[in-house]
């Protein structure tokens, strides 16, 4: 027997201790969320108080961080609507079962990273700029390092500013961006995941512009209508360049609406599908297209009188003043937008030069005054059937939905009243050879309001009653009637 036969047996080998996976770090901005917090944060400082605007240049100057810092502490988000990337999130998840560490390493402030991370409940720590630092590009790359080794991390981003740390983790995930900036990230990083960029088709676009809305500039045409000029070629030429005029502004106001009123439209059923508020279009984009359109605007004006262009200018300083605040003030509401719609009758006017009846603009105020209520009514309705007290962003409660009703059936049967006045007038006797048959006008528009405020009480009515009647078989019936009945008047 040797010594080595005497040794205590050391039984089986067990398998050295398992390394924690290595930690993935997560950008926040374009990356986790499909927006940006920091111009989301300005437009909701801008949209609390204008001027403030004046100081965005002077916290820049003192540094991104500062500017973050201030913004930040000026405004509240509500951060539990934000648009999420879903493939992204369940990606994350799997990550985390798996036991993976989560860091959320963001250039956004603290105060909100931290909000969201609390909110999705799935990081472990939270890396992000503070009022001296800006976490972005190569000053996250240093913290990274500094936290977790040279290349003792992945990570997750979606810009330019993330090249240096592809490069320097270890596996890199790239999410949604840029074709070029994928191709450049495989030949200079280990990419093990990419998520691709949806790139926003055109139709996106013409929803954001919301070019069914440029039927209403059909009222453009209602002056050329009361003075029977049908085949003045030169008036119809100026009012189809009008009509174009006043769309392309239009949209541009259609943009800063949707822009400024994100916020208010994630937590509304439907507008929440909206480009801008579910994140499917890049805010910047809005903001780049506004100015475009308003050059194009301002561009056909130069082929018109300038009493159009004054009238055009007055419209988009009043649509302004009703984005900004005007649409919180429960009555100053739709007062404003009867009043917008008619603004279209006097741009009309202008552009052709013809005379404005006083009968038409009593009859389009007290006609749009009842659609706007109308408007108002349904979104009440809808924000009552989820759940709600009250309109989000205006001025009503569900209690108010008696008075509203009584308001816009009573305004919407004045119009007819007036209706039937005018058409009892000398002028329209001198107008028509057999102006008696123009008085099928009253009962249809009687009952076209009728069914109107009957499918609003229902709850069956569009977000806009002028895009119901471009829909509604029986509407598109009714106007078919009234062309026909002009035509037997003449």
């Amino acid at each position: 027997m040797t010594d080595l036969d005497i040794l205590p047996s050391a039984g089986p080998t067990e398998p050295p201790p398992k390394a924690p996976p290595v930690p993935l770090v997560v950008d926040l901005d374009g990356t986790l969320i499909r927006t940006n917090l920091l111009l989301e944060s300005v437009i909701a400082l801008v949209k609390q108080s204008l001027l403030t605007v004046f100081l965005l240049p002077l916290w820049l100057m003192r540094g991104k961080a500062t500017l973050k810092e201030e913004v930040t502490r000026r405004v509240s988000l509500d951060l539990s609507v934000l648009p999420l990337n879903a493939p992204l999130l369940e990606h994350l998840r799997r990550k985390k079962a798996r036991g993976h560490r989560l860091i959320l390493a963001t250039g956004t402030h603290e105060t909100l990273a931290r909000k969201i991370a609390d909110q999705l409940g799935l990081f472990d720590e939270v890396l992000a700029t503070n009022g001296r630092h800006n976490l972005t590009g190569i000053n996250k790359l240093t913290v990274l390092r500094h936290q977790f080794g040279a290349t003792g991390f992945d990570y997750a981003g979606n810009a330019a500013a993330d090249c240096p740390i592809w490069c320097a983790a270890r596996q890199a995930t790239v999410v949604d961006a840029p074709s070029r900036l994928v191709g450049w990230a495989k030949r200079n990083a280990n990419v093990t995941h990419v998520f691709p960029r949806q790139r926003p088709p055109l139709w996106l676009y013409v929803r954001a512009l919301r070019l069914h809305q440029w039927l209403k500039n059909i009222l453009l045409f209602a002056p050329l209508v009361a003075a029977l000029k049908f085949t003045d070629v030169a008036a119809l030429t100026d009012l189809l360049i009008g009509f174009f005029a006043f769309g392309l502004c239009a949209s541009s106001v259609y943009l800063v609406n949707d822009i400024i009123d994100l916020e208010d439209d994630r937590l509304h059923p439907n507008k929440r599908h909206r480009p801008f508020a579910s994140g499917t279009l890049p805010v910047a984009h809005g903001l780049v297209l506004v100015p475009l359109l308003l050059a194009a605007s301002a561009a056909l004006c130069l082929f018109l009188p300038w009493q159009f262009a004054a009238v055009l200018g007055v419209y988009y300083a009043a649509t302004l003043a009703y984005t900004f605040g005007l649409k919180r003030l429960e009555a100053i509401d739709i007062v404003t937008l009867a009043l917008l719609y008619t603004t279209r009758i006097f741009a009309g006017a202008a552009a052709a030069q013809l005379p404005l009846s006083v009968w038409l603009l009593t009859f389009s105020i007290f006609l749009f005054l009842s659609l706007a209520i109308a408007k108002r009514y349904a979104e009440l309705i809808l924000m009552h059937k989820n759940g709600k007290q009250g309109s989000t962003g205006r001025g009503y409660r569900f209690a108010d939905l008696p008075i509203l009703r009584s308001m816009g059936v009573g305004a919407g049967y004045v119009a007819a009243v007036v209706l039937a006045v005018y058409l009892d007038t000398p002028q329209v006797a001198a107008a028509y050879a057999h102006p008696q048959i123009l008085w099928v006008f009253v009962p249809v528009l009687v009952l076209w309001l009728t069914r109107v405020w009957i499918k609003t009480g229902r709850a069956e009515m569009h977000d806009d009653p002028l895009v119901f009647a471009a829909r509604d078989r029986v509407s598109l019936a009714f106007a078919v009637l009234c062309g026909a009945v002009i035509g037997m008047a003449l």
